[in-house]
């Protein structure tokens, strides 16, 4: 039998859209990148070009798509969709600001900010449901791709549940790391478990700030 066979992972967020700017829930519905954002996987895209990886994924969210186009335009790699990446499905409270789901679903969003992973929005997925989603799926595209390097376009609500279950941390405790626009995290695949190399890799951003 010879060494385990790693599979690694740059798990990206997408870049900061309209409806991120305005604090607004997305889930399925689509935002076009704002400024900010457009700069964000301009730099994201001059970063990857440096860097090996063998498949880039996307989300089938416009969002996700916009960004993966942004870094295939400098690598190269075709953009294989995987609508399983998608964002949490935020039902009812979809394209609104917490604000407006306060006012129009009170009792629906006092049971959202309490945290409970099982209790699911109307129309759209509990934390536990995106949790399972997320698992399943990127462990079977680390079995499915075993021994290569992919980078992943996907959403804020699916990187969360993807580091609690890396670090096996809560589903209701809060969050205590960071989701950033175009942020990398690298993750490695080993012997059917993960293992988080570094996360909220932004470095990119920071040298584009520099060269301005």
């Amino acid at each position: 039998m010879g060494p385990p066979v790693d599979t690694h992972l740059l798990a990206i967020r997408h870049g900061e859209t309209e409806w991120n700017s305005e604090s607004r829930f997305q889930g399925h519905l689509n935002s076009v990148l704002n400024e900010e954002g457009l700069a964000q996987v301009k730099a994201l895209g001059a970063r990857l070009a440096s860097e090996r990886f063998d498949l880039l994924l996307s989300s089938d969210l416009g969002r996700a798509l916009q960004t993966a186009g942004a870094i295939a335009a400098r690598t190269g790699h075709e953009i294989v969709v995987e609508p399983r990446l998608r964002e949490r499905n935020m039902g009812i409270f979809q394209g609104l600001t917490p604000a407006e789901v306060q006012s129009r679903y009170p009792d629906e969003y006092a049971r959202f900010k309490s945290h409970d992973p099982d209790y699911v929005i109307p129309e759209g997925e509990s934390m536990r449901q995106l949790f399972e989603r997320c698992v399943a799926c990127f462990a079977e595209l680390a079995e499915r791709h075993a021994g290569m390097t992919l980078a992943v376009v996907t959403h804020g609500g699916m990187l969360a549940v993807l580091y609690r279950h890396v670090t096996a941390m809560p589903l209701a405790a809060p969050r205590n790391f960071p989701l950033h626009n175009t942020g990398v995290n690298r993750l490695r695949h080993r012997l059917g478990a993960w293992e988080l190399q570094h996360w909220g890799d932004i470095d990119h951003l920071e040298r584009a700030l520099d060269d301005y």
